[in-house]
């Protein structure tokens, strides 16, 4: 019987443990934060080839892409075509939002 106690309590600690671990992953959010997106500047106005710096900021940042479109202060960025061409070059996909 203390076999079996010690079991179901071990058991029970594994389950939690990995509940407590699937709520952390769902409560991570990305922070949106158009100014992270400055090193892409000179592709998004001159159409030259993002940087390095630029692609891991705009990872960071696509979630948050539609919120930035559909803000009148940074729309303007996302309008001209070497938004799109920029955001592809760094593998990503352009938002349909």
């Amino acid at each position: 019987m203390m076999k079996f106690a010690g079991f179901a309590v071990c058991y029970c600690l594994v389950i939690l443990s990995l509940g407590c671990l699937g709520r952390i992953q769902e409560t991570e959010t990305v922070i949106c934060y158009a100014r992270a997106l400055t090193p892409c500047l000179p592709a998004i106005e001159n159409g030259s080839p993002p940087t390095e710096l630029c692609c891991q900021k705009a990872r960071e940042q696509e979630p948050c892409f539609c919120t930035f479109m559909k803000d009148p202060q940074f729309r303007k960025y996302f309008e001209g075509p070497n938004a799109r061409k920029t955001v592809e070059a760094c593998g990503l996909k352009w938002p349909n939002c």
